[in-house]
C-alpha cells in the first residue's frame, strides 16, 4: 500500500480524521459523521421517506402514539437536549407533549448547520418553547447545555433514530457511559434503537433501488474534494451495503472500481487504492432486547419504559440515570 504524506500536518479536524482513516490498514475508513454536510443532510431527509427505509416512520409511529405516556412521569421543570436533531420532525410530538405541562427550553445539538436551521424552522411555532441550537459534537454540546441548566431542572436527552448503532464495537458503550457522566441522578435519556430483522430487509434499506443512499454515501467523496482540495474520481467508486452476521451490523462501503492514486492536498496525503478495495463509511448495529437491558445496566442507567414498533422492529427506550 503506497502512502505519501506531502506536508507536515493536516490543517483541520476534518483533514486529520480523513488522513487517519484513509491510512488505516487493512481497512480504510471515513467517519460517518462527515456524511452530513448540507447536501448529505438533505439526501438523508429523502432516505427517511423511501419505502425501503422504515426506521424514521417506525419511530414516528411510536412517538405519535406514546409521546404523552413517555413524558408523563418526568419531573418539572425540565429542559430537553437532542443529540443529532436533524430537521426535528420526529421531536415535535415530544416537545408538544412537554409544553402542555410547562414552558420548555429545547437545545438541538448538530454538526450540520443546515440541519439546525431546518430544525428551528420546523419547531419554532410550538407554544411555550425556546430553541437554542448548538453546532457542536454531541457530547461537547451536551456539556454546554448541562452547564447552563438551573438548579432543580430535569435534563431529558433525546438520542433518536438509532444513531447509537453507528458507533463501532465498544464505542457505543463508551459513548453512553460518557453521556451518563454528564447527567445527574434522575435525568432521563430517550434512546432510539433499531432491532434485528431479516437480512434482505436491511440490505434493501441501505441500498435502495433509486440510488439515494448511494448518492448520500458517494457525496462524502464530493465533500472531501470540495473542502480538502482532493481529486477523487467519484465515478470510479460504487456504493455497497454489506451485512455482518456475526456482529449484527449493516455496513456501508465505497468500493474502488479501478486502481487509483488520490491526492488530498489539505490533508497532506497522497495514497493508492486498489480496484475492489473499499472505504468503510458507516456501521449500523441492530439490537436485541437482551442486549439493550445489558447496555443500560453497564452504562449507569435503569430502564423506565420501552415502546416497540412491530411493523419495522424498532424500539424507543426511556432510561433513567442512576
Amino acid at each position: 500500500m503506497a502512502i505519501e504524506l506531502i506536508k507536515s500536518a493536516p490543517q483541520s479536524e476534518f483533514a486529520k480524521d480523513v488522513c487517519a482513516g484513509l491510512t488505516k490498514s487493512p481497512q480504510k475508513e471515513l467517519l460517518s459523521k462527515y456524511l452530513y454536510d448540507d447536501v448529505g443532510s438533505a439526501l438523508f431527509e429523502v432516505i427517511c421517506v423511501l419505502p425501503q427505509y422504515g426506521v424514521t416512520r417506525a419511530e414516528e409511529r411510536i412517538l405519535g402514539r406514546h409521546a404523552t405516556e413517555i413524558v408523563s412521569g418526568l419531573p418539572a421543570p425540565a429542559i430537553v437536549a437532542e443529540l443529532g436533531s436533524g430537521a426535528g420532525k420526529k421531536t415535535r410530538v415530544i416537545l408538544e407533549a412537554l409544553s402542555r405541562k410547562q414552558p420548555i427550553s429545547y437545545y438541538p445539538i448538530e454538526i450540520s448547520s443546515a440541519a439546525l436551521a431546518m430544525c428551528q424552522r420546523e419547531l419554532r411555532d410550538i407554544n411555550s418553547i425556546s430553541i437554542v441550537g448548538f453546532e457542536r459534537e454531541y457530547l461537547d454540546g451536551l456539556l454546554e447545555v448541562a452547564a447552563v441548566r438551573e438548579a432543580g431542572q430535569h435534563l431529558m436527552v433525546l438520542f433518536l433514530g438509532s444513531t447509537i448503532g453507528n458507533f463501532d464495537g465498544t464505542a457505543g458503550m463508551e459513548f453512553l457511559s460518557r453521556l451518563r457522566e454528564i447527567l445527574r441522578v434522575g435525568d432521563s435519556l430517550l434512546l432510539g434503537t433499531d432491532l434485528r430483522k431479516p437480512i434482505a430487509t436491511l440490505i434493501a434499506a441501505y441500498d435502495d433501488p433509486l440510488g439515494v443512499t448511494a448518492a448520500f454515501n458517494r457525496n462524502l467523496l464530493v465533500r472531501i474534494n470540495r473542502e480538502l482540495d482532493a481529486d477523487f474520481d467519484i465515478e470510479q467508486f460504487e456504493h455497497m451495503a454489506i451485512f455482518d452476521d456475526q456482529n449484527h451490523n449493516i455496513e456501508m462501503h465505497l468500493r474502488a472500481r479501478t486502481d487509483q492514486t488520490v491526492t488530498i492536498a489539505k490533508a497532506g496525503l497522497s495514497f493508492r487504492i486498489l480496484g475492489d478495495e473499499t472505504i468503510w463509511t458507516e456501521t449500523s448495529h441492530k439490537y436485541s432486547q437482551t442486549e439493550l437491558i445489558d447496555i443500560a445496566r453497564r452504562t449507569g442507567f435503569r430502564r423506565q419504559g420501552q415502546w416497540i414498533d412491530h411493523e419495522w422492529s424498532f424500539a424507543d427506550n426511556l432510561w433513567i440515570a442512576c
